[in-house]
């Protein structure tokens, strides 16, 4: 007890947010060492194909289906990218921290990863016949994990990866000669368009926007200029063309309900994980979603927030939804075809409110700031657009174009103004979800947890009504220090002092801001007069 006590002492704060949050890995491990339970005696020597596993899902699915089951081998659906082969990327994906864990425990483990080459925006999912027929024969469960998640994305794309992709895994599922389950990975996001407003979005298929082969048809026969003329008009109700294509996406595999043994899951917002495989773990594809909203702030660069106050999030660990996953793989292969099972992975009944985590990352910006911060940690939030664009200008671009002279003058690339650009677009995108409120019903995915054995519970936990959420944020801002900014979660006594000391620089530049502001609005009011002036006196 002692030596553990001094073994703290001698840690950096953040890392001592880290070694609590290690604490959960050692009931998990013990649960999966006896490896007999009815969830890993499925998965037991079964061939999985994943789309999507080099995302942020897909590369902690993987890890978790090698580290707590026994399976013989994974098949990855990749493409060649920025001239790499899928064997170079692989590669390169396989040095992600999130498989540590795993490597310690089995290091043979990547011998059994097979990238395939293929697209999911192809039709066969750009597979060859020999991978295809490869596949075909091996093949027991599927996780269909592939989406384009960009809000901006244009109707075209989304429709060919979201929507026809996924009818092209579902063609795969069925030619599999001993299929066992497909797992489609929806979003919980699908059905919260302007009809369910104020109404709780229901585990059930809604009405299709579009039926899936108008829309196939459609992107694969309309000249792309000419689908972006009436984009707004088609996708109407729904906020974006990715929440449009993912609901298109439950209608086809609604269709394919007696051919395929299937389910939908549908997560909420994904966030870096709570206990494995490792606490706060997260990738670089998280700064572009909700993470944002705290390594903005957490780093020093925004200081405007598109965020009502009193909104409450439903997020949800990346951990507890591949856990879904996994357990809802499970259910559907033990279960008869015919009635498609959907999962709402939320926390409906144990929301996060936005009070929490502005108070949790306050608290970490205090106790665990992260020493490459670039300025005081603040942010000022606002639902309103005309002012949430007024303050972007007043502490972000004319700040950013100050920045970007500096930049020239020391013959250094300006970068300040993109940046900022970057952040406004994503605000604006992200708004529609940050400054409204939505409650998912989750009895399905409720109902599943509680039909597992007591140890599949504790393997494969994704009871996100236990979720200590103020304790998870603090896992969250540590996991974001470590795994994105990469500053070692050391140097936290210095970025303490280095915060103090740019709290009282900031108090000086922001007078000096203001001073500056209001002696260019007095010049600029005196200009008015004397055009005025000059022009009616």
């Amino acid at each position: 007890m002692r030596r553990d006590r001094l073994f703290r002492m001698s840690l950096d704060p953040a890392q001592v947010v880290e070694q609590r949050g290690l604490r959960y890995q050692r009931h998990i491990n013990d649960a999966i060492e006896f490896g007999d339970s009815d969830i890993q005696m499925f998965y037991k020597d079964t061939t999985v194909f994943v789309t999507g596993g080099s995302g942020f899902i897909g590369k902690q699915l993987i890890e978790k289906l090698f580290r707590a089951c026994d399976i013989a081998k994974v098949y990855l659906l990749m493409r060649p990218k920025k001239g790499k082969t899928v064997e170079e990327r692989l590669k390169v994906i396989l040095e992600d921290p999130v498989f540590d864990s795993l490597r310690s425990k089995k290091p043979k483990f990547a011998e059994r990863i097979v990238p395939v080459t293929g697209d999911v925006a192809d039709l066969k999912l750009g597979l060859s016949d020999n991978d295809w027929n490869l596949l075909m024969q091996e093949v027991n469960v599927i996780f269909h994990v592939a989406a384009t998640t960009r809000f901006d994305e244009c109707l075209r794309v989304t429709t060919l990866i979201n929507v026809r992709g996924t009818r092209e895994a579902l063609t795969l599922a069925q030619a599999c000669k001993n299929l066992r389950s497909f797992v489609h990975v929806s979003s919980a996001y699908a059905n919260a368009n302007s009809k369910n407003l104020d109404k709780e979005v229901m585990e059930q298929f809604y009405p299709s926007p579009v039926p899936p082969d108008v829309l196939i048809g459609l992107v694969e026969n309309v000249d792309e200029e000419r689908i972006k003329e009436f984009e707004d008009t088609f996708i109407k109700g729904y906020p974006n063309t990715y929440t449009f294509a993912k609901a298109v996406a439950e209608e086809e595999v609604k269709r394919w309900a007696e051919r395929v043994p299937v389910c939908i899951v549908r997560p909420a917002i994904v966030i870096s994980s709570y206990k494995e495989p490792s606490p706060g773990w997260a990738d670089m594809s998280c700064a572009h979603g909700a993470s944002g909203l705290v390594l903005g702030p957490g780093t020093g660069l925004v200081h405007v927030l598109y965020i009502q106050d009193d909104i409450r999030w439903s997020f949800v660990p990346v951990d507890y939804v591949n856990n879904g996953l996994i357990a809802a793989g499970y259910e559907t292969g033990t279960n008869p075809p015919g009635d498609v099972k959907i999962y709402s992975l939320s926390s409906a009944r144990n929301l996060c409110s936005y009070k929490l985590v502005n108070t949790g990352v306050k608290t970490a910006g205090v106790n665990e700031p992260t020493p490459v911060a670039v300025w005081y940690m603040y942010a000022i939030n606002t639902s309103n657009k005309l002012l949430f664009w007024l303050l972007t200008w007043l502490y972000h671009y004319i700040p950013g174009y100050l920045l970007d002279g500096v930049c020239v003058l020391l013959r250094r690339k300006p970068m300040f103004i993109k940046l900022f650009k970057k952040i406004y677009k994503m605000s604006l995108a992200l708004s529609y979800f940050t400054t409204r409120s939505w409650i998912f019903d989750d009895r399905n995915a409720d109902k599943l947890y509680k039909s597992l054995s007591p140890v599949d519970q504790v393997i494969f936990d994704f009871d996100t009504t236990q979720i200590d959420f103020e304790e998870y944020v603090s896992y969250w801002c540590m996991g974001l220090r470590k795994y994105i900014i990469k500053d070692g979660i050391n140097s936290t006594e210095y970025a303490i002092k280095k915060q103090f000391w740019l709290h009282k620089l900031h108090l000086i530049v922001s007078l000096l801001y203001v001073y500056g502001i209001a002696k260019l609005l007095m010049f600029a009011l005196s200009g008015l007069l004397y055009v005025f002036n000059l022009v009616f006196v």
